[in-house]
């Protein structure tokens, strides 16, 4: 799909709507976009590759805009197959070009491609320069935006970021569907563990004067960048987005759903602004975890199951601390006919979260609502929305 950036820089990515599981767990229902673009100059620059999977698509793009010339650099960003995949194929059809690429890159791609030859590279590191004639590549190291060789490309006369798996999201690129939720699910699902390196590339990236973004997944961006920078901020800073409970639970025989239902209308009735019910055992696990991050407090309700916790929600929590899940409030809901332990569970397993703020009431249903869950239940809804009322009140 060749399509023009500026009037010298084409992107030639490729949608692709046959995969279902993006890194083999992520649901995809509108596909991918595995992206990559070419610089016209003096000097023919190529950014990343793409995923073997459209390696045929790309290469005939690639001869449409060469036309009779050959490209001099293949700049490579980041390892993973997804845009690397695709680096013998041009190696073989363009054997002068120059693969440009951290030190840590070449140690890759001797890892992925043992056998592959590369004559003629190029290692760059922080404050490089690549002149391709009015263009000119500075090379920006990001190791661990998410891997440790990735570096990210600002061409400073069109005042374009070549941003790698930064500001990408899930689906094709003719998908309809909102920028921000699918975002949010693949930066809290993929880089999301990787903060602090996101938090030094966007002062990086303060220092400069940047027009358009390029990413290796979803559109290029370039209205409004201010907006996509603040969400990148909040997400690696691990700021709520949004004000409003995400209800999280697990439930065997409807009784602790039929609790979270009632927590949820009284929450509302007491002014949260926004809640919302997630079943861990039906929904997307990446959108679950990814709306614990946008919200700022959350309740976790779930049964004691063989002595421990419901498998899905012993998932779910785990998904969230392997991520750096922190700043936020925390309720627990626990279900169990006759030794129900599920929030001392839960909470050794968030133990080591920084900066979590556990609800000061707590509910224990024993096997299905009574008065005694009823209040509890009563009394946690008015504890998770003082803070919204508090809020209100001072303004």
């Amino acid at each position: 799909m060749k399509k023009a950036v500026t009037d010298s820089i084409f992107y030639v990515g490729a949608n692709d709507y046959d995969i279902d599981l993006f890194e083999g767990q992520y649901e995809v229902p509108n596909g991918m976009a595995y992206n990559s673009y070419v610089i016209m100059d003096e000097k023919i620059a190529v950014m990343d590759t793409i995923d073997q999977r459209k390696t045929d698509v790309w290469l005939s793009q690639l001869a449409e805009v060469f036309g009779d010339r050959t490209p001099d650099y293949l700049v490579v960003q980041h390892m993973e197959p997804d845009h690397s995949a695709s680096i013998g194929a041009f190696l073989a059809q363009y054997p002068t070009a120059v693969v440009v690429g951290t030190a840590k890159t070449f140690a890759m791609i001797q890892q992925f491609f043992p056998t592959m030859e590369m004559p003629k590279t190029i290692a760059v590191k922080e404050g490089d320069t690549l002149s391709l004639g009015t263009h000119i590549l500075h090379f920006v190291m990001a190791p661990m935006v998410h891997w440790p060789e990735v570096m990210v490309s600002y061409e400073a006369t069109e005042k374009i970021l070549f941003s790698a798996d930064a500001f990408g999201k899930f689906g094709a690129l003719d998908a309809e569907e909102d920028w921000l939720d699918e975002a949010r699910r693949y930066f809290i699902g993929i880089v999301g563990k990787y903060g602090k390196p996101v938090q030094t590339l966007l002062k990086k990236a303060a220092a400069l004067d940047i027009a358009k973004i390029c990413p290796l997944h979803g559109p290029v961006l370039e209205d409004n960048l201010g907006y996509y920078v603040d969400l990148y901020r909040k997400w690696s800073s691990y700021e709520p987005e949004e004000k409003g409970t995400c209800v999280f639970y697990t439930s065997v025989y409807g009784h602790t759903e039929a609790a979270v239902e009632l927590l949820v209308q009284k929450m509302l009735d007491e002014g949260v602004p926004m809640v919302v019910m997630m079943d861990l055992a039906r929904c997307d696990m990446a959108e679950a975890v990814a709306n614990a991050f946008a919200f700022d407090q959350c309740v976790l309700a779930t049964t004691t199951y063989n002595g421990d916790i419901f498998p899905f929600m012993k998932e779910f929590i785990t998904h969230l601390t392997e991520r750096n899940f922190q700043n936020r409030k925390v309720a627990f809901m626990e279900n169990g006919s006759w030794a129900p332990t599920a929030t001392k569970t839960m909470k050794k397993l968030l133990e080591a979260s920084a900066n979590l703020t556990f609800a000061n009431q707590e509910v224990t249903i024993l096997s299905a609502v009574n008065d005694a869950a009823e209040d509890a239940i009563a009394a946690l809804a008015k504890e998770m929305a003082k803070a919204y009322q508090d809020e209100k009140a001072a303004e």
